[in-house]
């Protein structure tokens, strides 16, 4: 028997979904906000605003020149991340101050300052972010890349980064606006408070700080079923980094989907630490690989199965790819071993374990299943890892591991 999530919910007039979660050991409190907003809502020819703006909400709001400093002064940490499902919001403080995170990100979501220069100094951050990371970086043009390649229509095709520096470099603060104005909405909101709080307390302070947000109407959500892969898709590419690098990408179930546990339990009997199949097989004994892993991307759309590995020094990428395509049908022909089912499903149980031990993880758990649409997801996640049995993951095997439903980007270290 496993320990569940224990929340209380309601719901303000303005659409603002709250879930309270009392932890009465814990003398911080977790203030978690998400946004039913991420990359895959933007206009193709304007990506990269989902992100942009988790930048510009930190840049001050109507009423409060500065987020950061009045923070600081009660003793809280705040962070917020951008994915292409959502853009997450959090704060931990202690639970006496907690009445400033409401404070503060109620005015956030009453409206930003829209300041220009604030516009400028966030494009400049991103803008330089995007060059660091994705450009100049080795391999950090690999999603850029891998994106449009896997994905033909659903907007997944881009990274939360943009499609293009230049959709940054050219937004003008009337898309701002209107990027903020259809998504930042308190009934496109999740907000969960956890801690030595009451639902009493919560449902106060909840009413006095966001219960006079208008809610307006969310930004129509335009997300085209991504079309059945019938044919291998292939890109090489090549530039300055140090080893030859393959990536095979396969579309795969989205992270509520039943079959999600199964092919994300099959990631891990191939790629999961060095005990992993690809690892005692490509590393270890052929001395191929340099690393490798395999994955599932884990959105709420169809996402993908993710299989990827530098090469060693002087090794042919052809004879790496075979091997590892190899690797690939092996485990379509047999079952997995009992050993390496009861191996992965602890290494999964133990993961959402120590996860849950972190307040503000538990917070989180609770944010993303109520925002995906069925709150309780967010205690199911043992028991259907326990349900998965090698059948099931030889059925994932066999499904998706096929090369008709395969994009290979091969990138060739100059």
């Amino acid at each position: 028997m496993y320990l569940m999530i224990q929340f209380q919910h309601f719901e303000l007039n303005n659409g603002l979904k709250v879930y309270v979660h009392e932890d009465p050991t814990s003398p911080i409190a977790a203030f978690n906000i998400c946004y039913n907003v991420g990359s895959r809502d933007e206009n193709p020819d304007k990506t990269g605003f989902a992100h942009l703006f988790e930048h510009l909400m930190f840049g001050g709001s109507k009423n409060i020149p500065s987020y950061d400093e009045p923070l600081q002064r009660v003793g809280g940490e705040n962070n917020a991340f951008t994915s292409p499902d959502i853009t997450n919001y959090y704060i931990t403080l202690p639970v006496d101050n907690l009445e400033t995170a409401f404070w503060l990100e109620s005015d956030r979501m009453l409206g930003l300052s829209f300041d220009p220069k604030v516009l400028e100094v966030q494009r400049s951050v991103v803008i330089e972010e995007f060059k660091q990371r994705y450009l100049n970086q080795p391999y950090g043009d690999i999603w850029l890349k891998l994106r449009p390649l896997a994905y033909q229509v659903h907007p997944y095709q881009w990274a939360t980064i943009g499609k293009d520096i230049s959709h940054i470099e050219n937004a003008t603060m009337q898309d701002v606006k209107d990027f903020f104005y259809s998504h930042y909405l308190p009934n496109n909101a999740t907000l969960v408070v956890a801690g030595k709080v009451t639902v009493a307390q919560i449902e106060k302070l909840t009413q006095k700080w966001f219960g006079d947000i208008s809610n307006r109407e969310i930004a129509k959500r335009s997300l085209p079923m991504e079309p059945k892969q019938t044919q291998a898709r292939r890109l090489e590419t090549s530039a300055k980094v140090p080893l030859n690098a393959i990536y095979k990408t396969f579309h795969t179930s989205g992270r509520y989907h039943e079959d999600f546990y199964a092919i994300d339990l099959l990631g891990d009997v191939l790629g999961r630490g060095k005990s992993a199949r690809l690892h005692q097989k490509l590393v270890k004994e052929a001395k191929l690989f340099n690393n490798i892993s395999a994955y599932c991307t884990g959105s709420l759309d169809p996402g993908l199965f993710v299989v990827s590995g530098n090469l060693n020094q002087g090794v042919d990428i052809k004879t790496a790819e075979d091997a590892l395509t190899e690797e690939l049908e092996n485990i379509k022909k047999a079952n997995i071993t009992e050993i390496e089912l009861e191996k992965v499903k602890n290494q999964a149980l133990a993961t959402t374990a120590f996860g849950e031990v972190e307040l503000l993880n538990r917070a989180m758990n609770i944010a993303f299943a109520a925002n995906a649409g069925n709150v309780d997801w967010c205690n199911q996640d043992k028991t259907k890892i326990e349900e998965v049995t090698a059948e099931m993951m030889h059925k994932q095997a066999i499904e998706v591991l096929s090369e008709d439903n395969c994009s290979t980007l091969i990138y060739a270290a100059e």
